[in-house]
């Protein structure tokens, strides 16, 4: 079994061995086990939903930080679209870019114009006719990994291209390494992320060899210090942001309106993504494009925001609606993907699919093991309460098979067995020899 980087963590001391994660983990990688919850890597997306379900914030994700900057000669800040619906409308996008610097960044580039870039390539990618349909989207990572997980034969759905962070780092790498004559390791290219499946993307690259960002750092960790920058910025700071049409990536529906997909599907929140991805395996969805996002309302929800998230989707809403009238008055014009130099300038290299846990390597023993479990989930209550420690029967039947759980970790099952072992107590005391004292009565007698 390959080791896996994740940036989604648990803190065993915070864990009071609840079931809330277990229930709403979307590929059941975690287990209670002895009062304390277990994540298996081979199936963590690193979606971030536990994150968020945890009363005890006994999940947290690991992403580095502004210390990190100083391995660096040059540091450059790549600001996701969300970043922007953490404050008010009325705070220019361009104050808060520039706000990033005073955060220690050398520089500040518009994640939303990769995401410019990727629109047109999407566009060009739809219009072919070899590819498979309906095309999944694969900017967010997090779905990337569910489909490597849970539905790889929708693996050669997903479509080939990098992800807007990443087509923006590698334009900066190109341009920043020219401008200075910086090498690689001198440049820190750093993206300011809502999410934890972002981090584990860079540190295992999704479909390339290697990530042109150097790192991710959670907006929640820098909201603090970028709050009380942003305050000493000018409104009419020079920093120049991308379009309404890349920045409004950061909603649920964003792509599709860059990529002007017509026949397309858009689904945000990683259970209703599973759930439309098992309907499109099973050929029911008729659509040319799907884009999948694993937070509820898009990027604007990802658990490493900081803002409620009806709170950030309305200020979006109104952000573009400015932004727009302000891009049609200025003539400004979205970054634009070069047809003529190829579709696979932008390329991500085949993903493939993950292996999770088989049930034995063996063909005859996992089919045996099958078998076993079909038989054992017959026993089982089908309750799926998850007060077994696994997020379903099914799971629990599995987990028993596996030799990583027992029957009587049921509760209901349990409770027959010491009813059993009641009545088999009571019984068996009725067969008991007198004693001595009852036989000197019935002697006396």
């Amino acid at each position: 079994m390959p080791e896996y980087f994740h940036s989604v963590r648990l803190m065993p001391d915070r864990c009071k061995g609840c079931v809330n994660c277990i229930k709403r983990c979307p590929t059941e990688a975690i287990r209670i086990r002895a009062g304390k919850a277990k994540i298996t890597e081979a199936r963590c997306i690193d979606c971030g939903e536990c994150i968020r379900r945890c009363a005890n914030r006994a999940k947290t994700a690991v992403t580095d930080s502004l210390e990190d900057l100083r391995s660096y000669k040059y540091n450059v800040a790549l600001p996701a679209p969300s970043l922007y619906g953490q404050f008010p409308a009325d705070v220019p996008a361009n104050v808060v870019l520039c706000a990033l610097t005073r955060l220690g960044f050398d520089e500040v580039f518009d994640v939303a114009r990769g995401a410019e870039i990727v629109s047109d390539a999407t566009r060009e990618y739809l219009k072919r006719t070899d590819i498979k349909k309906p095309a999944i989207s694969s900017a967010c990572p997090a779905v990337v990994r569910l489909v490597q997980v849970k539905f790889p034969e929708l693996i050669d759905n997903l479509i080939p291209l990098e992800a807007p962070v990443e087509v923006t780092a590698r334009l900066v790498r190109g341009t920043i390494g020219k401008e200075l004559g910086l090498r690689r390791r001198e440049i820190g290219i750093w993206f300011i992320t809502p999410c934890p499946a972002k981090m584990t993307a860079f540190r295992q690259p999704l479909g390339t060899q290697k990530s042109c960002v150097t790192g991710a750092i959670g907006i929640s960790q820098i909201y603090g210090e970028l709050l009380k920058a942003i305050a000493t910025i000018p409104r009419d700071a020079n920093c120049q942001r991308a379009t309404a049409r890349g920045v409004g990536w950061a909603l649920s529906g964003g792509e599709v309106a860059g990529a002007e997909a017509v026949n397309s599907l858009v689904i945000d929140e990683i259970h209703n993504v599973s759930e439309v991805l098992e309907q499109v395996a099973l050929g029911k969805i008729n659509v040319d494009f799907i884009e999948a996002l694993a937070c509820s309302g898009g990027c604007i929800g990802g658990p490493l925001t900081v803002e409620n998230r009806f709170v950030a989707e309305h200020r979006m809403k109104q952000r573009l609606a400015k932004m727009r009238a302000e891009d049609e008055a200025a003539g400004v014009k979205p970054a634009e993907y070069q047809a003529d130099s190829s579709l696979t300038e932008y390329d991500r290299l085949s993903i493939e699919p993950r292996p999770i846990m088989r049930l034995d390597e063996d063909i005859f023993k996992a089919m045996y093991k099958v078998e076993q479990m079909e038989n054992m989930l017959k026993k089982l209550p089908g309750l799926d309460c998850g007060s077994c420690g696994s997020p379903n029967c099914k799971a629990l039947a599995e987990d028993i098979v596996q030799g990583t759980a027992v029957e009587t970790d049921c509760i209901f099952k349990l409770r027959e067995r010491v009813r059993d072992l009641a009545e088999e107590m009571v019984g068996l005391a009725g067969k008991l020899p007198p004693s001595l004292e009852e036989r000197e009565e019935k002697k006396g007698e």
